[in-house]
């Protein structure tokens, strides 16, 4: 990924923008934080958080005219949060004392501030604290300006004198009945480097002191008289608008004496809109907080209250929706850097591999992004890099390409015209994973579209691809889809009938007019089946590869609705489904995380579900999910039994597919079905459910154990443990080592332990 591409997906993240109540505040007080520090009963920490933005928190925390009301998302579902009132209870609270500004090294440039209101008072805090020696004019006979014009009951005289008296400490030197002149601003133009006249636009004071000249620059509160800074704004109504005014030209005047440009990175000055997206769908309206004292405000009680109204606004859509984003701790813009520093590494330790083969690849974060980021791309994209460049180990992938190769192989692959047809109209192709789960539903279903389409089916057994596509591997993939496309040539290129959405989700760009199984069989007569159906209510798990196929939804609904079934909607359907933990190989890469994708899924009804991709089917079964596959309410033999079907183990789904193949052309084409090769399969085992449990989390077949045994017994190649006469031996067939502790018994070997690994056994002399 290029950084241009890199910035251009970070921008869909919104998660990083401020909330709406910060943006709004001409100060940006990050009143989330406030409203989590006093819902922590942690009064220090709110108002610290406080002082961070406000110069002089006892008094704003009184007087402040609140816009970050106005804006606040709270208001969408209620009343707005009393954010004043809770700021005000903050800094009348006496349990807590605010922290005072320090000292600071001090610079040699010096800055004269006219006026003592808060537009002055916040410039020349903020020079202060950077270290540079201010003067204060004011030219009445204490400091505040419109201040003392609020009522001693909202802001008492003492909290004044207080706040104000930290400008002693940051060495700001007062001159008290001061009224400067226009002669007075020719010598402070001479004695000071730069002078701000902390007064409103337009004002008198203003007028008389620049005349003509009395212009100032909006966004750098810059006058026409180089070195000379003014107020931007007219009103001095808001006192909260005044202290932005006075900080704006403060980082002017810091920039005008550093000589850097003065109007440079200023979006996000003042109120401004922001970007950050937060849902309210759902939650409860809640009124404020009413006070028991109006005069005295918030009880700490009440105050705890209307705290906890904050909605703590964030985006996290994704984050909410996928186990996988939640699991990593943090949200897309931090992945994709993550994502794109992995791929950069030259030399060093990758860390973030395991994190990108994590993602299921499903396309639900960008259907629940409000900005369409689709983080699973990057992945994707990322995985085919490093695959190209080497950098990507493809242990993580290992099983699932070398269960693919198996899929390819003479061991399962077919392609068959229609039994007496030398041509066809149709093709269908059922797809690995329902051969493995169910091939007895395999049978059937072509069996119903011979029956039921004129122009001859054929039948395709194969693997569409899709696990060296999500592995990243582009060679492996481009070379499967061409012997898939010159099978389908082969057979006249008929028009294909998919039952499995992932092959669906291949094919749809690559072939004309290919076809869902369930989209065609909502148009046809259904099979007549073997048992009444009563019907019942199911919970649909939308397939993740369908998720931009809105009528393969609406058909497999039909269908449960044509077979009398009440349908439930899950929490995320359709368009926003969730993966079952299989797509992207998250399962291979990942087993833990995918253990836990299925337990959310499968805890979010008591109803029992129902699927059409059989990955699903198995997935929630296998952690004791009631879990019917589509095709078992279609044909409808006994249905206690379909839904409580456990899991097909590993072993069993290449078992499976083999025997579907055999029995299919002994069956319909009345041929011999071609000898099994391989001396290791007369080797017989005992396996006991342990053993059998170890095999599925190692990814470790019957065939694997069979080779090691084989080969083991025909070499002698083993270790004999003498004080109890197991055997121990190793095969390594391609990239994996597998390791079986074994004792003959009969005819047949005990299976007692298995494990494998990627270490190579060297041979002695062998380097």
């Amino acid at each position: 990924m290029e950084q241009d591409e890199l910035k251009r997906q970070e921008d869909k993240c919104t998660q990083e923008y401020p909330p709406a109540c910060t943006a709004g505040c001409p100060i940006h007080v990050d009143a989330r934080k406030l409203m989590s520090d006093i819902k922590n009963q942690d009064l220090k920490s709110a108002l610290a958080t406080l002082q961070r933005k406000q110069p002089f928190p006892g008094i704003i925390g009184r007087i402040c005219d609140h816009p970050c009301e106005d804006v606040c998302k709270r208001r969408d579902v209620g009343s707005p949060i009393a954010i004043s009132a809770l700021e005000r209870f903050c800094v009348q609270n006496q349990a807590a004392k605010i922290a005072k500004g320090l000292k600071v090294p001090p610079k040699s440039q010096t800055v004269a501030v006219v006026g003592s209101g808060l537009r002055g008072l916040t410039a020349a805090y903020d020079l202060a604290k950077k270290g540079y020696k201010v003067s204060l004019f004011e030219k009445e006979d204490r400091l505040g300006g419109n201040l003392w014009n609020f009522s001693e009951h909202q802001l008492p005289p003492e909290v004044i004198v207080e706040e104000l008296s930290v400008l002693n400490r940051l060495n700001v030197e007062i001159e008290l009945k001061k009224r400067i002149t226009k002669q007075d601003l020719a010598k402070l133009q001479e004695e000071f480097s730069v002078v701000y006249l902390g007064l409103a636009e337009q004002s008198n004071d203003v007028l008389e002191l620049l005349g003509e000249q009395a212009v100032v620059d909006p966004v750098t509160c810059a006058t026409q008289i180089s070195g000379i800074f003014g107020g931007s704004l007219v009103s001095s109504h808001s006192p909260i608008r005044s202290v932005a005014d006075g900080r704006k030209a403060a980082v002017s005047i810091d920039r005008y004496l550093q000589g850097v440009s003065l109007t440079g990175s200023r979006e996000g000055e003042g109120s401004y809109e922001t970007k950050l997206f937060v849902n309210t769908k759902g939650i409860p309206s809640l009124s404020v907080v009413p006070m028991s004292d109006e005069l005295g405000g918030y009880t700490l009680d009440e105050a705890l209250q209307e705290a906890g109204r904050c909605l703590n606004c964030q985006c996290l859509e994704c984050v909410k929706a996928c186990k996988f984003m939640e699991s990593y701790g943090s949200y897309p813009k931090q992945y994709l850097r993550q994502i794109y520093n992995n791929d950069s590494i030259v030399m060093g330790m990758r860390h973030g591999n395991k994190m990108i083969n994590s993602c299921s690849l499903c396309g639900q974060c960008a259907a629940v992004c409000p900005q369409g980021l689709d983080l699973g791309e990057t992945c994707k994209a990322t995985r085919q890099s490093m695959v190209s460049k080497g950098k990507m180990p493809q242990s993580a992938h290992d099983f699932a390409l070398q269960d693919m190769a198996f899929n390819n192989s003479e061991e399962f692959a077919l392609s068959k015209h229609q039994p007496g047809h030398y041509s066809s109209k149709y093709v269908f192709f059922p797809g690995c994973q329902l051969s493995a789960s169910s091939p007895e539903q395999v049978e059937k279903v072509y069996a119903y579209l011979t029956e039921k389409l004129s122009g001859g089916v054929a039948l395709m057994l194969r693997c569409c691809g899709a696990p060296a596509d999500w592995s990243g591997n582009q060679d492996l993939f481009q070379n499967s889809l061409k012997a898939l496309i010159a099978q389908w040539e082969g057979l006249g290129k008929p028009q294909l009938i998919v039952a499995c959405s992932t092959c669906h989700s291949m094919f749809r760009e690559r072939f004309p007019e290919v076809v869902s199984l369930w989209e065609l069989m909502a148009k046809m007569d259904l099979p007549i089946q073997d048992v009444s159906v009563s019907g019942g209510k199911v919970a649909v798990q939308d397939a993740c590869t369908t998720r931009h196929e809105p009528v393969i939804h609406d058909a497999v609904r039909q269908i449960l609705t044509k077979l009398g079934y009440e349908l439930e909607e899950l929490p995320y359907s359709k368009e926003l489904t969730k993966c079952c933990g299989y797509g992207g190989l998250t399962s291979f890469a990942n087993p833990e995380l995918a253990k836990k994708i299925v337990e959310e899924r499968i805890s979010e009804s008591s109803t029992d579900y129902v699927a059409y991709c059989a990955m699903c089917r198995d997935n929630f079964a296998a952690q004791g999910k009631r879990t019917f596959h589509l095709l078992d309410l279609i044909f409808g033999t006994d249905l206690d039994k379909a839904v409580n079907r456990p899991s097909v183990r590993l072993s069993y789904r290449h078992e499976n597919r083999a025997k579907l193949k055999r029995k299919l052309i002994h069956s319909l084409w009345q041929e011999v079905p071609p000898e099994q090769e391989g001396a290791y399969r007369a080797i017989k085992l005992q396996l006991n459910e342990e053993i059998l449990e170890i095999m599925e989390e190692r990814r470790i077949l019957i065939e694997d154990i069979q080779q090691v045994i084989e080969m083991a017994e025909r070499t002698g190649r083993k270790f004999i443990n003498p004080d109890n006469g197991h055997s121990l031996a190793h095969f390594r067939p391609v990239k994996v080592t597998y390791w079986v502790e074994y004792q003959a018994q009969e005819q047949s070997f005990v299976v007692l332990n298995v494990y494998s690994h990627r270490m190579e056994i060297m041979e002695e002399g062998h380097e």
